[in-house]
């Protein structure tokens, strides 16, 4: 904020206009400053105008940066006016004050940078899509149905609250245990396990708990719903059978079975 003194005239000092156009501060403003006493000119002309000397010029850049700093008129009137403190000292003030800002101004840029990055990754969609679909096959236009679909259910209140949060790193870590899952899912299915078997049964059960850990209380009910996604809509089946052909029904039967499980466990 530094005050250029180029074309200055020492001995009749600078005029309110040119200390205006230096400073890049109105007419208005200085005079207010003069009104306050917090900056009053040196000197004044036969016919009574403003004439500012350099050293007006100083403590304005003070003013100015104080101002800048959000520091209010009468505070910075009680600091530039308090004669214990040395010029030295007050760079030194300001070195710090800087700094400190420096360092808010950094921690708000990781905080947008925090934002962007979880809303590039998909923030706005349904748990189901985010969990099935991530991926480069992933369309803008699933949001608005995906919302459609299950906005006004409390598992995607609980999802938009959870998910909110999520980092890059959580979506990253979702994705490599939906990646792990689902090669335990093809294994067991090229081994020729029936859905209904216990082994099934129970990856199916570890299928739904990820649901409850990562997004939202994903019930047996809410679970079968899902299956029925796997088998009726060819983007939810495209996800398995890409993993191996015939995935998305084997997993659809073990979600079924293993929600019968459940289903007469609790009778």
């Amino acid at each position: 904020m530094e005050l250029s003194k180029k074309g200055a005239t020492p001995v009749s000092g600078y005029s309110v206009g040119q200390v205006a156009a230096i400073a890049k501060v109105t007419v208005r403003t200085l005079h207010h400053y003069d009104e306050i006493g917090l900056l009053s000119p040196a000197g004044r002309t036969p016919a009574g105008y403003r004439r500012y000397g350099d050293d007006d010029l100083d403590r304005l850049q003070q003013i100015l940066f104080y101002r800048e700093l959000g520091f209010p008129l009468d505070e910075i009137a009680a600091i530039l006016d308090d004669e214990s403190v040395s010029p030295t000292e007050h760079l030194r003030r300001q070195h710090q004050l800087i700094s400190a800002r420096i360092t808010h101004l950094q921690q708000l840029a990781a905080a947008v940078e925090h934002a962007m990055e979880a809303r590039k990754m998909g923030i706005q969609l349904t748990p189901e899509e985010k969990f099935e679909v991530f991926g480069e096959d992933y369309q803008e236009s699933w949001e608005a149905e995906a919302e459609q679909r299950w906005g006004g259910t409390e598992a995607w209140k609980e999802s938009q609250q959870r998910t909110a949060t999520y980092t890059k790193a959580d979506w990253e870590r979702i994705k490599a245990e939906v990646d792990a899952l689902n090669q335990r899912l093809a294994a067991a299915f090229g081994a020729g396990l029936a859905p209904d078997s216990g082994e099934a049964m129970d990856l199916a059960e570890v299928h739904r708990q990820h649901m409850v850990d990562s997004f939202y209380d994903c019930t047996y009910q809410i679970h079968r719903g899902i299956a029925d996604l796997y088998v009726t809509d060819p983007r939810f089946t495209a996800t398995y059978e890409k993993v191996a052909p015939g995935l998305a029904r084997w997993l659809h039967d073990a979600i079924l079975a293993n929600a019968d499980r459940a289903g007469r466990a609790q009778a």
